[in-house]
């Protein structure tokens, strides 16, 4: 499931086909892994099973792991992990399996999004403890982890309405607000595999001479507070000082 789609995919046997053949021509299977939350029965109140925006991540894991098992071969990304459960289940599959990683859930937490529609998402950010395992996965220079912004720019009427757009507008200070995580623990030396490395040789694109490159500096930036009119996109982290800026060369 994802973004303006009308339903989930709830049974995966008949796109096993599909998967085969992706697999036979080495193509990557991107998937939003969440199980599609729906009305509890008592049974599942009864057990704890019902499936909530905070477990439909860890609720679809079985299946990555089912997936990875039958297709060996395919290459599946996990994109824009949000729990710790996540992370061990990419950790736990082989090198066909990453999970990529986004910039804010590297800040949230539920409580930042009760209550504030700009930083609701999907995913939505679970709690510290899930938070502190992506910071630990994004940080560790393991190549299954690279940045995936899943940058959403939905417009302030679609956040602010009666049933809130998820997503996090996050791509203007992007660099930014990975650099001072990396930063905060001590890891600018593994900054370039996580946000232009480790992606690029998982999908196995080669670097150009021609390309250029992107240069952190110390220099105080401040997030704009909206970007566009009339009806603007709001970025995340919105009027606060960031430590670092992009000079794009």
């Amino acid at each position: 499931m994802t973004t303006n789609s009308d339903s989930g995919v709830l049974s995966y046997e008949q796109y096993y086909p599909v998967f085969k053949a992706m697999e036979e021509h080495d193509l990557i299977l991107n998937l939003h892994g969440e199980v599609p939350p729906a009305p509890p029965t008592d049974q599942d109140i009864a057990k704890q099973n019902a499936t909530t925006v905070l477990t439909a991540e860890k609720s679809f894991l079985p299946t990555l792991l089912d997936l990875h098992k039958r297709f060996p071969k395919l290459r599946i990304i996990l994109e824009h992990c949000t729990t710790a459960a996540a992370i061990d289940a990419v950790l736990a599959c082989g090198p066909t399996v990453a999970g990529t990683i986004t910039a804010h859930h590297l800040y949230l937490t539920i409580d930042s999004w009760a209550g504030d529609p700009f930083n609701f998402c999907k995913p939505v950010a679970k709690f510290p403890s899930d938070r502190l395992a992506l910071m630990s996965a994004a940080t560790s220079g393991n190549p299954k982890f690279f940045l995936g912004s899943d940058s959403a720019p939905h417009p302030q009427s679609r956040k602010l309405a009666k049933k809130t757009a998820a997503g996090v507008f996050t791509q203007p200070y992007v660099m930014q607000y990975v650099t001072e995580v990396f930063n905060r623990v001590g890891r600018l030396d593994r900054l370039a595999g996580f946000c232009a490395e480790f992606g690029r040789a998982f999908y196995r694109v080669e670097t150009s001479a021609e390309e250029g490159e992107i240069v952190m500096i110390r220099r105080v930036v401040t997030v704009k507070d909206v970007i566009g009119e009339p009806d603007g996109v709001v970025p995340f982290r919105a009027g606060e000082r960031l430590e670092w800026d992009v000079i794009w060369k």
